[in-house]
């Protein structure tokens, strides 16, 4: 089947006893078991319900993986997979990567012995030489949050599998309409399915995509001993957003495009980070590995005062964290997404105080060049 068919149907027969042809949600927290021993594949809700179940069928089949394991956040679905470790293990992550994982992984499971290297995951030399015996996960943002550097996931992958690591990717920013790691060689492909996936800004929630009988086992065991599970209306909601994702990517797509040939056109802007613009450093590999350039695009306007000017102005663009809605949103990385980082960090890959992050949504260009263009007058 072709993907916009996969969005829509993968996983999802109608709904067998009445043939609703929208999978309906679930809203029990138990099933009765016709005698002891036996039951109809449903025990308790928070190890399985047959809405979430539709929706993790569903999201394997679009990221080309076996199994799919939904979880309350992205957060969450990110902290089961590195429970998959155990104390001493090593794992190497993008020194650009959203700035909760950085949170998660620096703040927490540090605590626990977890050891962690942070390296400049475009270069495949840097990883190979932080590389070591206790290497578990490689782990990757690509394009990376907010400064759309992209990894070789196949090169990657070829790497860390010769030395016996995982490879895990945060594909949020793409969504499986522009990239699927999986093919590409990862074995789990991570989501906020807050994001494009769900598409609407209304729920929030996870997904881990893994390939093999084993880790999925691993990561359900995980899923129902811990129980940071996605309910039955957010796997729902999460259900309807997916069946537009094409169509939405679309015309995200289009729109990401003509606003990063706007911004980088503009005479108060610094700089444009698109993967799309041909002088982005990665503009052959994004040629290659992804299925188009997406709409995630961030921008130096050279002082935090011109960022806050700018921000302040804009009327049709929200300003908000978050991003892969339908409306377009706009953020300051160095105060929002990523404040949680280091200032030395943030100084070091870009992260400015003069940086401005904007998730372009699938409302008319046009009115959207005008917003930006009004707020442009506030510099």
């Amino acid at each position: 089947m072709g993907f916009s068919t996969e969005c829509i149907h993968a996983g999802q027969e109608p709904e067998p006893v009445t043939g609703a042809v929208i999978y309906p949600i679930f809203a029990t927290s138990t099933y009765v078991q016709p005698r002891l021993g036996e039951h109809k594949g449903f025990e308790y809700a928070r190890t399985k319900n047959p809405t979430r179940s539709v929706l993790e069928a569903n999201l394997a089949a679009l990221e080309r993986g076996k199994y799919g394991h939904c979880f309350a956040s992205g957060m969450a679905a990110i902290d089961t997979v590195f429970r998959l470790l155990q104390s001493g293990d090593h794992v190497i992550a993008a020194e650009n990567m959203y700035g909760g994982s950085y949170r998660l992984f620096s703040r927490v499971l540090e605590k626990f012995g977890l050891q962690f290297s942070y390296v400049d995951t475009s270069n495949v030399d840097a990883i190979r030489r932080a590389m070591r015996a206790n290497t578990k996960i490689l782990f990757l943002e690509t394009p990376t949050n907010p400064m759309m550097t992209l990894t070789d996931i196949s090169a990657c992958s070829e790497l860390a599998h010769g030395k016996g690591a995982l490879v895990v990717v945060d594909n949020t920013f793409c969504s499986p309409y522009l990239q699927r790691p999986i093919e590409l060689g990862a074995d789990i492909v991570v989501h906020s399915t807050t994001k494009f996936l769900n598409g609407h800004s209304d729920s929030v929630g996870g997904v881990v995509v893994s390939n093999t009988d084993e880790l999925a086992e691993k990561i359900g065991f995980l899923q129902n001993a811990v129980g940071a599970i996605l309910s039955p209306f957010d796997s729902w909601l999460i259900l309807r957003g997916v069946k537009t994702l094409a169509v939405r990517m679309k015309r995200h797509e289009e729109n990401g495009v003509a606003m990063a040939s706007y911004l980088s056109n503009h005479a108060k802007v610094k700089r444009v980070y698109y993967p799309g613009l041909p002088h982005h450093p990665q503009h052959a590999l994004a040629r290659r590995q992804m299925n188009g350039f997406g709409s995630m695009i961030s921008f130096e306007l050279g002082s935090k005062e011109r960022a806050a000017a700018f921000l302040n102005r804009v009327r049709l663009c929200s300003l908000a964290e978050s991003l892969g809605g339908v409306e377009t949103l706009i953020s300051h990385p160095e105060t929002m997404t990523h404040a949680s980082v280091p200032l030395e960090q943030r100084k070091r890959l870009g992260i400015t105080p003069g940086l401005v992050r904007i998730s372009v949504g699938i409302e008319d260009i046009e009115d959207l060049i005008a917003d930006l263009e009004n707020a442009f007058e506030a510099i």
